[in-house]
């Protein structure tokens, strides 16, 4: 690794597994000090000792809570210069099935999530002079969906507004604000939520072959969160293999 974030100190919320698991890892090996802020307990505390880290429960869509993972990272590492706001739920149901509680509950954490977590983050970064605020989009939303999708398609849409909303206001405290639009990334949670043929079937329908890894959309992370990024604001990255290319399911071309 090239130590490409060197006396950075990152808050990856939604970071105890999956992307958001890679990016903390991806994060660490490249220099930085990372707090990893989830639900899940066991996981994140176990990622966040072998990174040596800090793990603090946090329900994201709670106000509170996001100020509490703010306060602990500053008092951990004396600073926070990234902050990635990657939890979000995708329960499946059709529209016409959801009930407002379950709309109301994936707006709060996917898209009210980004909102505090930015809140939270923004007086150090801007006592600072700097930060990086990244959040974790879809393709699903803003270009593509799926039946039972109705919700998590709003609300990923909705966190591509607010990151070029933030990124214009922020701009003047040398702050920049992006966004990853992962595809269908092969995670733990996939593997165990989906048979084994839709992931193969879903691979063949990549131009480039093969789902994508947490590392893959971690990658994208740390480009928008290192000096590298540092004229790029207001914008998604989409990492999907190509997914969105296609017009058909008869795209592939053989060398003969």
């Amino acid at each position: 690794m090239n130590g490409r974030l060197n006396g950075k100190v990152a808050l990856v919320v939604g970071g105890a597994r999956g992307i958001g698991g890679g990016i903390a890892v991806r994060f660490a090996a490249e220099g930085a000090g990372v707090v990893i802020a989830d639900l899940e307990d066991d996981a994140g505390t176990a990622l966040a000792d072998s990174l040596g880290g800090l793990y603090i429960r946090t329900d994201i869509s709670d106000a509170e809570e996001a100020e509490r993972a703010v306060a602990a990272a500053v008092d951990k590492f004396g600073r926070l210069d990234i902050l990635v706001q990657n939890a979000g739920i995708y329960p499946w149901t059709l529209i016409e099935n959801t009930s407002p509680e379950e709309w109301a509950k994936v707006m709060a954490v996917n898209l009210g999530g980004c909102f505090l977590a930015a809140r939270a983050a923004l007086p150090p970064m801007k006592a600072q002079g700097s930060g990086r605020m990244i959040f974790t989009s879809s393709i699903t939303g803003p270009h593509v969906t799926s039946p039972g999708h109705g919700h998590y398609s709003a609300s990923k849409a909705g966190i591509n507004g607010f990151i070029r909303a933030a990124a214009l206001e922020f701009a003047g405290y040398g702050i920049t604000v992006n966004g990853v639009e992962p595809g269908n990334i092969l995670t733990d949670g996939m593997k165990s939520h989906r048979s084994p043929e839709f992931i193969e079937g879903m691979a063949r329908s990549i131009p480039l072959g093969r789902m994508g890894t947490p590392e893959d959309v971690a990658n994208a992370f740390l480009y928008l969160a290192s000096d590298d990024a540092a004229y790029v604001t207001g914008t998604t990255i989409v990492v999907d293999g190509g997914q969105l290319l296609p017009e058909g399911s008869d795209f592939r071309i053989t060398p003969s």
